[in-house]
């Protein structure tokens, strides 16, 4: 395997860079301002008490294009900038460019209202629950703390009589940080977005390691991984607790196979590394720790089970072995965090808390649809209810069959067990009934860092720009003033395309088809 070597921008390619960050930090800056008025606000929204930041709740059809231009902003400034990651080309940017890049066009995301989703105030509400010394896992919001409690107010209402599926960890560190803001709502938010920011710094960390490991450019790593408009719009933005599940299993990933010997298909296994076995260990515990948080983490265990067997000898009493041991670590974990954080295991009751919702990306959700419609067509009444249950069990099996084989697969050499990870999460995300844009992250992040292919990066750049829209920025819909949305929408349209005349204007190569050259090479392996 070969990975390019590219030497640093130039001085047209450094100014044209910097072109790019300035839309981006614009774009954000832009979504920070018309989330005051278009964003999901609490209920009982403090921007209202706020002298001149309180007329955009006033205006929210304007609030609604200003954060629409900055989200197309931000998406365009984020497509710009993969031109100075991909790979083929002599020159590239550096981690530190990345990296500054992306602290630029968070810093104005950190301090505003949630944006695309609610359901950082059923964080805040299911922390405060815990803060109380009481079961989260057995009661809703509206039985914990009563249906007057600003808390629960903020929380959608199809979530305050239900219990969350969050493992007992994430609940833990927030009933601490509820001990913090008390009902202070936005102190809440800001607080939940520090451990979201904290799952993007692990991201940041792990991923150009995991690259160079696996002979992909650590920059385009970073790009498509940590600078992803999915990540800004939902992770930072939306608070999601996905983002500190998905650092946890990079980062444990990237420990566990740091000192793993260098071993291809046929070579002779070398003999136990220095700290190999401790290493693996704390990889092991790491990710568990990612289970407790979220729940999808567990797929990176036999994964990277499957990883420490090939290093060793690659025979399934190895892959029994390696099974066993990592089986016990992570049991030892999983035990710990759930008795040590006073919680215990109620969490896996509640596992099928977010298929309540039926999330119309959802192709499982949609089948369902069409089996209902097609019933009424047919005379037979509408199924819709009926089939959701059938469809999704289906749904679930052919994940879980799917994994099976690229487990094996994996192991027989056929594919890099962190592909055959991404490809697996990728089918559990798609083939759940409440798919959310954010959740193909849990797919894109660990193939950004292990997936080498163009055609990859074109369909994960695709899908990403158009999952960046499909979601409103208040997280819900407009009902009754749907007619807000065109209108909003086709003004956003104009501001973004004055800003690309300016583009043009500064930077005119970045509106051009780039041309592709050849890099140097140089030789490097995978683990």
């Amino acid at each position: 395997m070969r990975l390019d070597f590219a030497e640093p921008l130039d001085a047209g390619e450094r100014h044209a860079l910097g072109v790019v960050r300035r839309l981006g930090t614009v774009g954000a800056l832009f979504l920070a301002i018309g989330s005051l008025g278009a964003g999901a606000a609490p209920v009982l929204n403090p921007v209202q008490t706020l002298p001149v930041l309180r007329l955009f709740v006033r205006i929210p059809t304007v609030s609604l294009a200003v954060a629409f231009a900055g989200m197309a902003m931000l998406v365009i400034g984020w497509l710009m900038l993969g031109r100075f990651a991909r790979p083929g080309r002599p020159r590239l940017a550096s981690n530190r460019q990345m990296s500054r890049t992306l602290m630029m066009w968070l810093t104005p995301l950190l301090v505003i209202p949630p944006l695309f989703s609610r359901d950082v105030y059923a964080y805040l509400a299911q922390s405060e629950i815990v803060h109380r010394g009481l079961d989260p896992y057995s009661l809703g919001p509206a039985q914990a703390l009563g249906v007057g409690d600003p808390l629960t107010m903020g929380v959608s209402s199809m979530w305050r009589d239900t219990s969350p599926p969050y493992g007992p960890l994430y609940l833990r560190v927030g009933g601490w940080l509820a001990g913090i803001s008390g009902d202070h709502i936005a102190v809440g938010v800001l607080l939940h977005r520090v451990l979201a920011l904290a799952g993007v710094a692990l991201m940041v960390w792990a991923m150009p390691r995991l690259a160079r490991r696996f002979g992909v450019q650590p920059v385009t790593a970073l790009w498509l991984g940590a600078l992803n408009p999915l990540v800004l719009f939902h992770l930072v933005a939306g608070a999601h607790n996905d983002a500190l599940g998905i650092g946890l299993m990079m980062a444990g990933l990237e420990l566990g196979l740091r000192r793993l010997p260098i071993r291809v298909k046929g070579d002779t296994p070398p003999p136990l590394a220095q700290g190999e076995l401790l290493f693996i260990a704390l990889g092991t515990s790491v990710i568990t720790i990612g289970v407790a948080v979220k729940l999808y983490a567990i797929l990176a265990l036999p994964f990277f089970t499957v990883m420490v067997a090939r290093r060793w000898h690659g025979k399934l009493i190895d892959l029994f072995r390696a099974g066993a041991a990592m089986f016990a670590v992570f049991a030892v974990v999983l035990v710990a965090a759930c008795l040590g954080s006073g919680l215990g295991f109620g969490w896996l009751s509640n596992l099928g808390t977010p298929g309540l919702v039926r999330a119309w990306i959802s192709p499982i959700a949609e089948l369902a649809n069409v089996g209902g419609v097609l019933g009424i067509a047919l005379g037979l009444g509408n199924h819709t209810d009926a089939l959701v249950p059938i469809i999704g069990t289906l749904g679930y099996v052919l994940a879980a069959a799917i994994t099976a084989k690229f487990l094996w697969d994996s192991f027989k050499w056929r594919y890099r067990p962190i592909i055959g990870l991404g490809v697996s999460l990728g089918a559990v995300m798609v083939l759940q009934i409440a798919l959310q844009p954010w959740y193909l992250l849990w797919a894109v992040v660990p193939l950004a860092a292990a997936a080498g292919t163009s055609r990859f990066r074109v369909a994960a750049t695709v899908i990403s720009a158009v999952l960046a829209f499909v979601d409103f920025p208040n997280g819900g819909t407009y009902g009754d003033h749907a007619y807000v949305v065109p209108q909003a929408y086709v003004a956003g349209g104009i501001v973004v395309a004055l800003a690309l005349v300016v583009v043009r204007l500064s930077a005119p190569t970045l509106l051009r088809r780039p041309e592709r050259q050849t890099p140097v090479t140089l030789e490097v392996f995978e683990t």
